[in-house]
């Protein structure tokens, strides 16, 4: 089996972890406000992060740790965006809307630095909002509370990833370092958070506690390092791909352990979300021109 290979399975694993969390955040959710679990989660995947990469960590950069903290504030919106949305919305409806960061990416591209997106993406956006009506309006043609702050936790994420590709593309900045530390950053965010409006406290019953412990390190602590090394061995596009089918196995997840059935209508609107998110990433072949 080649590296190539072997990354992409790894990333086709973790994506199936991302896939499940959401699952996760629902049933942790019975027990945990929203800022305690992100508190945990992200102080609990740096902790295991630093453990198995504590050389790596000695010596950092004064930009590293700024970047760090600029992405860790995103990252506050982002988990913000996707803790609340999975309690007043769908976990299906999570997982695509979520999603849509890789339509938001160019979009702020355009607007920010004026880089002239691709003619596919206008069809893309086309399909992506169609089909977001399709999953999210009800018969009162209005948007779901938990579906507003899903598409918020896409924006937010989308801004992160501005970030993270300026901050990486800088010398000074170690991108490894810069991923662990961006956890500490956000889990001391989100405790503080827990302190003002919450009751922190540790799960309670044992299917909580091995949610939560699922969700810190197989969906936070671990991929952390695992994308790191696994994206050295594989291309952007095999990435993207991949990564789209995180709401893909969301709503698996969500239709065998949790019964959620949607309306006809709304499996049409993921299958056309999934459809845009793929065609963004996959290049399309091209006709030859010119003589024979």
């Amino acid at each position: 089996m080649t590296k190539q290979r072997k990354a992409d399975l790894s990333l086709v694993l973790l994506t199936f972890c991302w896939g499940v969390s959401y699952y996760t955040m629902d049933l942790v959710l019975t027990e945990m406000d929203p800022f305690t679990l992100n508190a945990w989660r992200f102080l609990g995947g740096f902790a295991i992060a630093a453990v198995f990469s504590l050389p790596r960590l000695r010596k950092v950069s004064r930009k590293t740790m700024k970047y760090a903290f600029l992405i860790g504030v995103s990252l506050v919106f982002v988990y913000i965006g996707a803790t609340f949305g999975v309690k007043y919305t769908s976990q299906s409806n999570a997982g695509f809307l979520c999603a849509m960061a890789v339509i938001f990416t160019p979009i702020l591209q355009f607007i920010v630095k004026r880089v002239v997106p691709e003619r596919k993406l206008f069809i893309v956006i086309l399909m992506c909002v169609a089909g977001i009506a399709l999953m999210t309006l009800n018969e009162e043609l209005r948007i779901a509370k938990g579906d507003l702050l899903c598409l918020m936790c896409a924006f937010s994420y989308a801004i992160d990833l501005m970030l993270t590709e300026k901050a990486v593309h800088d010398p000074e900045v170690d991108p490894f370092q810069l991923g662990v530390f961006q956890m500490l950053f956000n889990g001391i965010f989100m405790l503080i958070l827990a302190l003002i409006f919450e009751t922190p406290c540790a799960p309670q019953t044992m299917p909580v506690w091995l949610g939560t412990l699922f969700l810190l390190v197989f969906c936070t602590g671990i991929p952390t390092i695992v994308q790191c090394i696994a994206q050295q061995y594989t291309t952007p596009t095999h990435v993207g791909v991949i990564f789209c089918l995180e709401p893909v196995f969301a709503g698996i997840v969500a239709f065998l352990f949790a019964g959620e059935v949607l309306l006809p209508r709304a499996y049409f609107g993921a299958f056309l979300m999934l459809a845009g998110l793929i065609l963004m990433e996959v290049d399309l072949p091209r006709r030859k021109t010119g003589t024979h």
